[in-house]
């Protein structure tokens, strides 16, 4: 699939699914210095700080441009207010770059509630500003649970390509539905070890130590979609009491392989899963673009 940057990169989910496809990074920023420890262990890159301090021309020309942009300013679990934010006018740091290098494909993932912000404007801001730049816009909300991980996670995915007369784009349709094999369900991504529950006093008080989410592997098949703001982690309940989920099963949570480094603290690897995309989800859209492109060239 060629070239690619990876910008808001985290701890490299995109990077994770573009790889499997033979792509090659090129360059990656994200201002997260733990995030940058996670991502430079595990994909040999380490990559840039600040975008807001980058030029256009210290980047690589690249044929796929992917990035999870800031969601906070929109998620409705902040205080929703988008441009209003300064990391919601980081989108523009996005255009900046799509504007100077023309990559062939723009990638982006942001919260479900994008597309309700502002009465739309903040969508159709963002959507007019691609299109203005002369791309093909697809978007799409899909959730994580049909695409092999035990996750519900509602995602707003953008597929932009340049516009030609005749292009790809014209082939290209999301997928809504992508299980290799057999569905994980909860029960599968948990580990088979010794994990510290939390004592009686602090079970009756759950609510009060941020384990308002508490969920049952032997009743329930998934959980609600991890958050970047819960450092606290995610809660599940059986037998033995009430405890974390781990790093690892956050990990698996999220699709990523086994041999993925957790070289950060717990709380920093939760805050990392909860901000990072569903690997097979963006495995799922990259495979949607690959048909469309063997549609386009059997056309030709």
């Amino acid at each position: 699939m060629g070239t690619f940057i990876d910008l808001f990169a985290g701890i490299g989910g995109f990077h994770q699914a573009l790889s499997s496809f033979g792509a090659k990074c090129v360059f990656a920023s994200e201002w997260d210095k733990f995030a940058r420890k996670t991502y430079s262990l595990n994909h040999g890159l380490i990559p840039s700080g600040d975008i807001t301090c980058i030029k256009e021309k210290e980047i690589p020309s690249h044929d796929i441009l992917c990035a999870g942009f800031p969601c906070q300013p929109f998620s409705i679990a902040g205080k929703q207010k988008g441009f209003e934010d300064i990391r919601g006018t980081l989108f523009f740091e996005l255009a900046r770059i799509i504007s100077y290098h023309n990559p062939k494909i723009v990638i982006l993932e942001n919260v479900k509630n994008f597309v309700r912000h502002d009465s739309g404007n903040t969508f159709n801001t963002v959507v007019n500003t691609l299109k203005s730049l002369e791309y093909d816009v697809h978007t799409c909300v899909l959730n994580s649970k049909y695409f092999s991980v035990p996750q519900s996670r509602e995602r707003l995915y953008f597929v932009c390509f340049k516009r030609e007369e005749f292009s790809p784009s014209s082939f290209f349709r999301f997928s809504h539905y992508r299980n290799e094999g057999r569905s994980l369900i909860l029960e599968d991504v948990l580990e088979d070890c010794t994990h510290k529950y939390l004592s009686p006093q602090r079970q009756k008080n759950c609510g009060k130590y941020g384990c308002e989410r508490v969920y049952l592997p032997s009743y329930e098949n998934l959980v609600g979609a991890l958050l970047c703001s819960n450092s606290t982690g995610v809660f599940l309940k059986d037998s033995k009491g009430i405890r974390k989920l781990s790093p690892r099963e956050c990990a698996r949570l999220q699709g990523f392989p086994e041999d993925f480094k957790i070289p950060v603290s717990d709380t920093q690897a939760y805050r990392q899963f909860g901000n990072t995309v569903s690997v097979p989800v963006i495995k799922s859209i990259l495979q949607d673009i690959k048909n469309a492109q063997l549609r386009f060239r059997s056309r030709l």
